[in-house]
Order: C-alpha cells, then structure tokens, then sequence
C-alpha cells in the first residue's frame, strides 16, 4: 500500500503508513490581505495514534432554498418559463415570456372548467384577425434565459382544453434563424369541454451552437381556439429521476461528497407576506396539483421542487436530510413592513401541520399520511432524523420564538418522535431546550472567518450545533476586526475569491476540531443564476447551458476538506501556538487513515512545516496534492478558466519519520487595494 501525502497552499493532504496504518494530513495556507502580517516560525508537529472525540459523519454537506432562481430556472430541470400561468396578489399571472406564433392572439382566461384547483389559469390561442384557413398558429417559450439543445432525448407534455381533431406540432428551433433542431407531431385527443393531456418526445439530432432557442407548439385551427396548461419539457434528469434536476448540477453537489441538505430554506421556508408560507401539502402529488406561491427572493415558485422531490434528492445523492418546518412567523406580515407571528393560541393548527408532514414521511402505510405517501409511489418511509424548527428566528421575531413558538414546536414534535434532533434556529450557540441543537449562521470577511477557528471550544457540549449556512461575502478592510455590512449599498463580492476561500477554511477547521458537538456545515447560498440572482456570492453559478456552470473557489475548497473525513479527531503537540497557523488533526477507523489539516493565515514568509506521525518511520513515501490560485482575489467567473490549480508531489519521511515542507507566501497586497478592486466591481 503506497503512503500519500496531499497538500494545498491553501490546503494540502498527506497520507502515510506506520504498523500497518496509514496517516493522512491536510495542510492549508491563508493568504495575507492585512497590514499586520507577521513572520513565521516553523511549526513542528507530532500527530498521536491514540485518544480523540467521536466526529460528526455529516461534516460536510448542502443547504438550499429556491434563491437566484436557483430551484425554478435552475437546478430543477423544467426547461418551460411560466409553464401553468400560476398567479397570486404578490406575483400575478402573466403571459411573459410566452409568445404568438403565427397570427395568434393569446389571452390568459380562467374558465369554467379548470384544469385544477390549483391550476385555474390558462392560456387561450385563437387565429388573429386576418388568419387565414391553414395557417399554423401557437405559442413560444424561450425557457429560463435560453434553452440548451443537444443530441439526446426530451420529454414534454401539456394540456389542452377545446375541440380540435387535427395534430400538434412540437419544436426546438431556434430563436435567431427559426432553424428547427427537433420536431415532432402529437395527434390531437382533445375532447369538448374536458382538459387532456399529450405527451410528446422530442430528439434533437445536432447541438445547437448556443443557448438561444425556443420551445415551439403549434397547430391548425380553422377559427376555432383552445387552451392551453402546464406546458413542459424536460431533458434527461440526474439518476432519471421523474420530475428531477439537471444531471450536471448535480454531479457538481455529488462532487462535493455532501452529507446532509437542509430544506427547503432558509428566509424562502418562512414566507414574506401573510399566507405564503412553504406549505409541503402544496407540494407532493401530480403537478398539476401544485398552486405555486409568491417566493421570499422576488419571483414565483413553482414548486416543482416539492417535499418528495427534496427527499428524492437526498435518496439521489446518498445524503441525509435536515428538514426545516414553519415555525409560525411571516417575515414582513400583512403590512410587508414587520414580521408577523401566529398568536398562541393558534399555533397549535401549524404545529398539527407539521406532524402531518413527519407522518407523511415517517409514518407506515396504515398511517393517514403514510398511506398518501404511499399513493404518491413511495410505500417505504424515508429516512430523517434532524428537523429544524423555523429558520433564523432571532432576526424575524425572536421573542415569541423563545415564549411559546420553539416550545409549542418541540413538544410536540419530541413527544411523537423522540429519537429526531430538534434545531432551534436562535442564530447563536445557545439552544432553548434541553437536549435541543441550535443552527448557527455566518456571513463575514475573510479576516473575521480568521478570528473563528476556536469560536466552537467553549461552547456547551450538551447542544449540538449546525452551521447552516456561512460564506465569506464582502472583502476585508483596513480595520481587521470590521463586520459586515448588511446596508443594501455596501460593496460585495460578485464571486467567491481565493482569500475568501481559505479564510472560510480556518472556519469549517475550527468546526472539524470540535466534530463532537458540530452536527456539520454548509455553504450558502448554493447556488445562482447569472441572469437572474438577488445574492452573491454563491458556491456555485450557472446558465441555460450546462457546460458553462462555473464552480467557485469555495467550491473547490470544500471540495478537498470534504473528501478527507476522519471518525475521531487525534491529539497532537506542537512547539507553536495557533496562528498563523491552523490546525487540526483526526484518525477514520475506516479506513485506517490518519489526517492533519492546517490554514496559514497573514504571513510574509514561507511557513515550514515538519510533521511526526508516531509510529511513522524514515522512508516513508507519501503524496502531497497542492491547491493553490494566481493570488487572493483570483475568482473563478462565467466564461473563464479555473483559477485553482492542483499539483501533486511525491514527499518521503526523514529521519524520525518527519514529513518535511513549506507553504509558499503569496504576493502581498493591502486590504485598501483589495476593497478598490471589490468596489469597482460591486453589483
């Protein structure tokens, strides 16, 4: 068995065997972006075999909530824009971005007879004046920013009400040239007065050289019309799943070998104005059976993705899911101005609402909603063990949460199913029940992340503490100890950088060294749509076309810390204290692999690093894996190249068995040049 050694300057790894084990360390350098940066001092490190705290297996993992048009428009892989004409008093329906084809004229009628209650919209096509017998009419879609067309097979379905005996035709075709890239007809069965649906496929011979195509229906009329609903198409889904998500996106969340995914949100479970809350019974069954909702960020939601679709996601992804539920505030009310909670003495209807949904997933088949699920084609129960009560109560109306909204929440939640940990989301480190876990957010600047590696080694080892969502999001100052901004002017960075990266490293290590009370972390916001996003900066963006998704710096950094997980942290001496080095160091009884993980943050120099792993010997050979990028504001953007660059070595122990090496100093630059450079490119 080779021994490895990998390493990043920014992050490195190293692996090696002693008696038949192997050790693993993970080195990581910060890069300096302040005016106090200090020389460094060899650190001289010796990693034990024995001893340690039990570690996390969810270390690493997702949040998501339908955010820069991240869900509908996104990862979700309807291709259709606007696909049921789903309105409400926040966000009503609307033809946009539907257009006529030929002389149609296009009119959005609630009829008599709705395609559902959920779906009561649609749209009318009927020849335009002046039509003449023949002529083909419809409709087009551009799809979310542009539709991507290549050489494999989509499906699409839609629902017609009306009278017509004649055939549908279905295209692909461009939006610049009309040239048609797939086509095929749908023979009508249409019945009067009835909605039916057709189903279609449509399988494009060549790719199309960009993104700017549409979805094309069309048919011959005579002069009579038809309506119109639920218009869809989708390309092939990651794993098949039916309903599912963009087969790249997805390798791109697997490669991050994620553990858990929180859902669905985040501000968007809450809901911003009186009403609109995430409701999962408005999210399960056909689609055609799913109103949609005004969401948090400024447009509507589908639904699309809904409760199942979620746990499919988890099922997809072999991770585990912590499920976040309404704990009974709005976050701007009635008057779209302050948050508005459920009094007392109505919480207790959205508390019954939330154990139909743990039913709903728990619940054997006997159960009232675990025979739904198991109408629904999942007769098994899926697996849950954390649910989170609310979503960062102590911003929206904190005192209510704490007097009888987390309370009336967790009693009853504990007293059906007592073995599933309970998540307060007060936004600290405390917890307001005993026995309960608090999810813990943060937003900083890199010099702040820099600050946090011990920020977990005091806290109560009674409650356990998820990290919900962090991110470094605005660059560092002249003053290192300055927070964030949260003023709607204040410049933030448009991508995630590579100082931003590694300062979120020091962070997510001070985490790992704490395993034993740190359920695990995530990233937010996972994801952004370039054309349409009301946050930055994300872990991941992306277009209509799946070869131009574009992962971040963090992403890459995650990526490493992620694929390197130990069961048990390990103990270790050091002849330095923490900074300007970091660390931590960790045993997988697994495999047998040992780790050592280090940031080096705010340096001016090469930073020696000499590490003993008893029971190593001279001769041992090992494999060092080193990210690194061209400096600290290197990003990764649309349309460039990835600025993380990976390299490996081959290292071999000394005498003693010590693995000898340093971490290269990056070119120094003053925080004011970064926040300049931040600034002039502030969205």
């Amino acid at each position: 068995m080779s021994d490895r050694l990998l390493f990043l300057p920014g992050l490195a790894i190293m692996a090696a065997k002693w008696n038949g084990e192997v050790a693993m360390m993970l080195a990581r350098k910060l890069l300096s972006f302040s005016f106090l940066a200090v020389a460094a001092h060899a650190a001289n490190i010796t990693v034990s075999k024995h001893g340690g705290n039990s570690s996390s297996p969810l270390m690493y993992g997702i949040m998501f909530e339908d955010i820069n048009y991240s869900g509908d428009g996104g990862i979700y892989a309807e291709l259709i824009q606007n696909r049921a004409f789903q309105g409400s008093t926040e966000f009503p329906s609307t033809i946009d971005p539907w257009e006529a084809v030929g002389n149609a004229r296009l009119t959005l009628q609630n009829t008599s007879v709705p395609l559902s209650w959920a779906l009561p919209t649609s749209v009318q096509v009927a020849p335009g004046n002046g039509s003449a017998s023949g002529d083909a009419i419809g409709i087009q879609n551009p799809g979310w920013w542009g539709i991507s067309v290549t050489p494999q097979p989509y499906s699409g379905s839609f629902w017609v009400l009306g009278s017509y005996h004649g055939k549908f035709t279905a295209k692909l075709q461009s939006a610049k040239d009309s040239h048609v890239w797939a086509s095929v007809d749908i023979k009508s069965k249409c019945k009067k007065g009835e909605w039916v649906e057709h189903e279609f496929h449509l399988h494009p011979r060549a790719a199309a050289p960009d993104t700017d195509n549409n979805f094309v229906l069309e048919f011959q009329p005579g002069q009579g019309s038809l309506n119109f609903n639920l218009i869809s198409l989708f390309p092939p889904t990651y794993k098949n799943s039916p309903n599912g998500n963009r087969p790249g996106l997805m390798a791109g969340l697997k490669g991050l070998n994620p553990s858990f995914l929180r859902m669905p949100g985040g501000n968007n479970l809450e809901g911003d104005i009186f009403g609109y809350r995430w409701k999962w019974n408005e999210t399960i069954g056909p689609l055609s059976q799913r109103p949609g909702r005004p969401g948090t960020w400024g447009y509507a939601n589908t639904d699309g993705i809904g409760l199942v679709e979620y746990l499919q996601w988890c099922e997809d992804l072999d991770t585990e899911p912590i499920l976040g539920v309404w704990s009974g505030v709005y976050l701007n009310g009635y008057d779209n101005d302050n948050p508005f909670d459920i009094p007392e003495e109505e919480i207790g209807l959205y508390v019954q609402e939330a154990l139909d949904e743990l039913e709903f997933i728990l619940g054997d088949v006997h159960t009232k909603f675990g025979a739904l699920r198991a109408s629904l084609g999942h007769p098994r129960p899926w697996k849950l063990n954390y649910v989170e009560i609310g979503n960062e109560d102590h911003i929206s109306s904190p005192q209510t949460y704490a007097s009888y909204r987390f309370r009336a929440f967790y009693d009853a939640i504990h007293a059906a199913y007592p073995s599933i940990i309970l998540i307060s989301s007060t936004g600290d480190l405390t917890a307001v029940a005993d026995n309960s876990a608090t999810d813990y957010h943060e937003y900083a600047r890199p010099n702040i992340f820099a600050t946090q590696f011990d920020l977990f080694d005091n806290a109560n080892r009674s409650h356990p503490i998820l990290i919900g969502e962090y991110a470094t999001i605005e660059p560092n100052t002249a003053n290192a100890s300055e927070p964030v901004s949260w003023d709607a002017d204040a410049p933030r960075m448009p991508y995630p950088n590579w100082v931003g990266a590694v300062g979120e490293t020091i962070f997510t290590l001070g985490a790992e060294r704490n395993a034993d009370i740190v359920i695990g972390a995530s990233y937010a916001p996972g994801f952004q749509n370039i054309n349409g996003f009301q946050w930055a900066p994300d872990l991941v963006s992306f277009n209509a076309d799946p070869a131009q998704d574009v992962y971040s710096t963090s992403y890459y950094a995650i990526q490493l810390l992620s694929a390197h997980r130990y069961t048990h942290t390990a103990p270790f001496t050091s002849d330095e204290s923490f900074g300007p080095a970091f660390y931590v160091a960790g045993v997988n009884h697994g495999t047998n692999q040992y780790t050592f993980k280090a940031t080096v943050y705010n340096t001016t120099s090469p930073v020696p690093f000499n590490i003993d792993f008893e029971g190593l010997h001279q001769g041992a050979k090992a494999t060092l894996i080193v990210l690194n990028a061209p400096s600290g504001l290197s990003e990764n953007v649309p349309g460039g190249e990835n600025v993380v660059e990976q390299t490996k070595t081959s290292l071999t122990a000394e005498k003693g068995g010590v693995f000898s090496f340093q971490l290269k100093e990056y070119k120094k630059q003053s925080a004011l040049e970064l926040n300049y450079e931040m600034l002039r490119r502030a969205f």
